[in-house]
């Protein structure tokens, strides 16, 4: 079986090679955007390690149980580590649970094989905990990490991992993908490929889920009618929202996080546009608006706005005064 990663041919192939030599790595970390296949490369190769049937060296039959508890991750000898729904961490518990079930010989497959998820969700203890297993890995064990980037890892942990950088493919390459393989009307793979930035797993994702599309649709709407309101209006708006969303707590706070990125994502077009940069837009759907705006506050003022999100996102992971930190960035916008 192919190990259909779209995008991520090479890196398909490479570790297709350390299987078929017999140079698998006792530890392995994919790192990219979310969305881009890290989880799905991960599979695809731990299926090709324990698949009892392989067509060939590297690679897996996709059929068998192994493959398909391998995919659905219900395998036996695949540990999978993800941050619980109730935390808002990877917990060292969870380490330990790891190295405790990675210390016993595999259950029935060639290697036991840990999947740790997002692993820059993972707290300090829980990273310095995973330095042991890595530094000593037991015989017939293979860990693969996934993370947005080495940078959100401690150095002794990325030091421990073959590494391999996963990136969006183009943005008309994947249009052509959605059309082609997945049957899409060519306006939808359009859209779709835009708004996911080349990442095939996050516009399928997209694709399948209309109130994910709708959720980024209403918090376009919220900005530009905000830019438009006065200062008063737009501290009634935030505290409105801030108490729709402080009912729901950690989930409240993650919504927060998405609608700064999809705001983050549109003065980024607003900078493309403003600039002459020539790049493809995210949210193509608001084109009109955002050639309006680039025409009306200029590439300083859309540089600026763009920092000052990348700026909040940054401070939001550090625990500060949510309500505070979208107030301070939204009184800063000029009425448009």
């Amino acid at each position: 079986m192919d190990w259909d990663v779209i995008g991520q041919e090479w890196a398909a192939h490479l570790l297709q090679q350390h299987i078929a030599r017999g140079e698998t790595r006792h530890a392995y970390l994919f790192t990219g955007p979310p969305g881009v296949g890290r989880r799905t490369l991960a599979l695809r190769f731990a299926q090709s390690l324990n698949c009892p049937n392989p067509p060939a060296p590297g690679f897996a039959c996709g059929a068998c149980r192994t493959c398909l508890q391998t995919w659905r991750m219900q395998h036996a000898d695949l540990a999978v580590v993800q941050r619980l729904e109730d935390k808002t961490e990877i917990l060292i518990e969870q380490i330990r649970t790891l190295q405790h079930s990675l210390s016993l010989s595999p259950y029935e497959a060639r290697y036991r094989v840990a999947l740790l998820l997002h692993f820059e969700q993972a707290n300090a203890s829980a990273q310095n905990a995973l330095l042991k297993t890595l530094e000593e890995a037991p015989e017939r064990v293979v860990l693969l990490l996934t993370a947005n980037s080495a940078e959100d890892l401690l150095p002794t942990i990325v030091s421990r991992c073959e590494m391999l950088r996963l990136r969006p493919v183009s943005v008309e390459s994947l249009e052509g993908v959605l059309q082609a393989r997945y049957g899409l009307a060519a306006e939808r793979a359009r859209l779709l490929a835009h708004l996911s930035g080349g990442r095939i797993g996050y516009a399928l994702h997209l694709n399948e889920d209309k109130n994910e599309l709708d959720q980024r649709h209403a918090w376009l709407d919220d900005l530009l009618q905000q830019l438009a309101a006065r200062r008063r209006e737009r501290l009634t708006y935030v505290e409105r929202t801030m108490k729709k969303y402080d009912r729901e707590r950690d989930r409240g706070r993650e919504k927060i996080h998405q609608a700064l990125l999809v705001w983050e994502s549109f003065w980024r077009d607003v900078f493309i546009s403003a600039s002459g940069a020539g790049l493809p837009l995210v949210n193509l759907e608001y084109q009109a608006d955002i050639q309006r705006l680039a025409g009306a506050i200029g590439p300083a003022a859309a540089h600026d706005y763009l920092a000052g999100l990348g700026q909040a996102l940054t401070r939001q992971e550090s625990n500060v005064n949510t309500r505070l930190l979208v107030e301070t960035l939204m009184m800063d916008w000029q009425k448009v």
